[in-house]
């Protein structure tokens, strides 16, 4: 029987058929299904194949995530621990297989040094073992140099600590990221398994690298203590490792040091401009660098929904800039969080774009400042540079959580779904603990008609708004989208529970009102319901508020109810108004589906 078998859906075909000769060329032997013997049934070869593989590769592509073959091929796998997944277009694998690595071989023209497909070759070694005599030894040489830097352990005791101790193992992983020579394990892949007692050998196996990083970090008053050590994946020893006690003041230079010793450790090659790169921290203030680590965590993890989370990152970010007025990367997240504030919530006088481009005049590729663009000229109804300073800031940062996330929601507000379902499930896969992104990937999977895919994303939704409860059971946001997430999936009895819950907990949160409207209005056919919820606030919206109402699809099936349409005609006035110049009611409201 074959080593590997290839899966691929058919306009995928020359895509496999080189990806089928250069495995044998490595020394495997393969199997595709235009191997199918003319005198037995396809279902009955396929599934023998499947069990008998040592490794399933599966070429995933936008026609391959259509087709229910290479799906259930792609279960059957993963379900015998063979899944090697590669994408040979740049889609993203679909649900579940979203969660899982997966090899880039766009563009990919056979040459067995691309990241891509020495990743690849890896995973198919690790599970099928390494081929004898030449191909082995070929495959050796193919094999690349990478490295998995995993979460460094806070051991400062203060658990507020933590974004200290996140943020240098970020960085540390974006300066390896700069070195051509040397591929590196993205950063989501390496936090799951933050707080985990890991074997560092079995962690090398399951994502096919050679090397992993491993450390911790003491942070007191202006002391810090990092330890380093880098292990060898095949035979768990050390091949470097230090300790640095400094005063905070170091800490680029620690930084530095860190990096620098792993290439060389790694015996690969450091060209002149990632030296520089790798020397660039975009701040020489220390203080300036430890706000903005504050800043982006509580970015990351807080209370969508609740407008102290913004203001406290706009606060926090304000005094980086304060600081240091050249700190692009602190601008670009003011202005992301400013803009949303005031566009979003009214909550906000400034609206982003005087911070936005200050971030661009200091550094133009800070990716986040081109999406506070985007943002203000999808307001004004420019689309054409609405899609231009968006698609800038994906080619600048295509694996930034922060970029996907505005890729995804303006999509959304354009009801192109697609691209909404595509950017959504790049965010999740970034941060798989999103769960407002998960509840609104499955707002659109329903837009779709996919019930499958959002089903899928509600049971995710559900699952991470349950484990940030049990942290913080008065989380809003979390009870809004648990809540809408057990909706889709038929729960009417917790559904009310949650509901109950959540308007006892934030009778203030406009956003959780509106997105229970709905929920009421997808799932449960309760127009009046529904709308009920919406007029309560109805006139707090301020105008980006209202174009997201009139655009969500949630709310298509109960349009042509009488109430909802006066409330639409309403909205068109208002957007008439503020578009002529003409200053409609003054907004102070939270609205709705951000």
């Amino acid at each position: 029987m074959a080593d590997v078998f290839v899966s691929y859906a058919r306009p995928d075909e020359p895509q496999s058929e080189r990806v089928a000769e250069a495995l044998r060329a490595a020394g495997y032997r393969v199997w595709r299904d235009d191997e199918l013997p003319a005198h037995r049934a396809y279902s009955e070869v396929i599934e023998e194949r499947l069990k008998s593989a040592n490794a399933v590769v599966v070429l995933w592509s936008a026609d391959a995530a259509k087709s229910q073959w290479v799906r259930a091929e792609a279960d059957a796998a993963r379900g015998l621990g063979t899944l090697v997944q590669v994408s040979v277009d740049g889609s993203m694998p679909p649900m579940p297989f979203n969660q899982i690595q997966c090899a880039d071989l766009k563009e990919w023209t056979g040459d067995a040094q691309a990241p891509g497909w020495r990743k690849l070759l890896a995973s198919v070694e690790a599970l099928a073992g390494a081929a004898d005599g030449a191909a082995r030894e070929r495959r050796q040489s193919a094999r690349p140099v990478s490295i998995c830097v995993l979460p460094f352990a806070n051991m400062s005791g203060d658990a507020e600590q933590e974004y200290f101790s996140d943020g240098i193992s970020e960085d540390i992983t974006t300066d390896l990221s700069k070195v051509s020579a040397l591929e590196v394990i993205a950063r989501n892949t390496a936090f799951q398994f933050k707080g985990q007692s890991v074997d560092v050998s079995d962690v090398a196996e399951k994502l096919g690298v050679s090397h992993v990083l491993e450390g911790s970090v003491r942070k007191s008053g202006n002391r810090v203590r990092i330890t380093a050590q880098l292990i060898d994946g095949r035979s768990g020893g050390h091949v470097w490792a230090d300790r640095y006690d400094r005063d905070l003041t170091d800490i680029f230079a620690i930084q530095d040091e860190i990096s620098k010793a792993i290439v060389e450790a790694l015996k690969v090659k450091l060209l002149p401009d990632e030296k520089k790169a790798i020397e660039s921290r975009g701040t020489t203030d220390p203080e300036a660098y430890n706000l903005y680590l504050m800043a982006r965590q509580y970015w990351i993890s807080g209370n969508w929904g609740d407008t102290r989370q913004l203001e406290l990152v706009i606060r926090v970010c304000r005094r980086a800039v304060e600081i240091d007025p050249q700190y692009a990367r602190a601008w670009g997240l003011l202005a992301l969080a400013q803009c949303i504030l005031h566009l979003t919530f009214a909550g906000c006088d400034e609206d982003g774009m005087t911070a936005a481009n200050r971030a661009l005049s200091i550094d133009p590729n800070v990716a986040v400042a081109h999406c506070v663009l985007a943002r203000h000229a999808y307001e004004v109804k420019d689309f054409d540079r609405s899609d231009a300073e968006l698609a800038r800031a994906l080619e600048l940062e295509p694996d930034s959580w922060e970029v996907n996330r505005e890729a995804a929601r303006l999509n959304y507000f354009r009801r192109r779904f697609p691209e909404a379902v595509r950017h959504y499930e790049k965010a999740v896969a970034i941060d798989d603990t999103d769960f407002h992104s998960w509840g609104m990937l499955s707002s659109a999977y329903a837009a779709l008609g996919d019930k499958e895919g959002a089903r899928r994303a509600a049971e995710m939704a559900v699952e991470h708004s349950e484990r940030v409860l049990a942290q913080d059971p008065t989380n809003g946001a979390a009870l809004g989208i648990g809540a809408t997430g057990l909706g889709v999936l038929g729960d009417r009895e917790r559904v009310k529970d949650w509901i109950e819950r959540a308007l006892l907990i934030s009778p203030d949160n406009v956003l959780m009102r509106y997105n229970f409207a709905c929920l009421l209005a997808l799932n449960f056919q309760d127009a009046d319901g529904a709308i009920a919820l919406i007029e309560q606030d109805f006139d707090g919206y301020p105008p980006s508020a209202l174009k997201a109402v009139i655009a969500d699809p949630d709310l298509d099936s109960i349009r042509d109810h009488p109430k909802l349409k006066r409330m639409m005609e309403k909205a068109h006035q208002i957007l008439a108004a503020d578009q002529a110049g003409i200053n409609p009611a003054a907004a102070a409201s939270t609205p709705p589906r951000s």
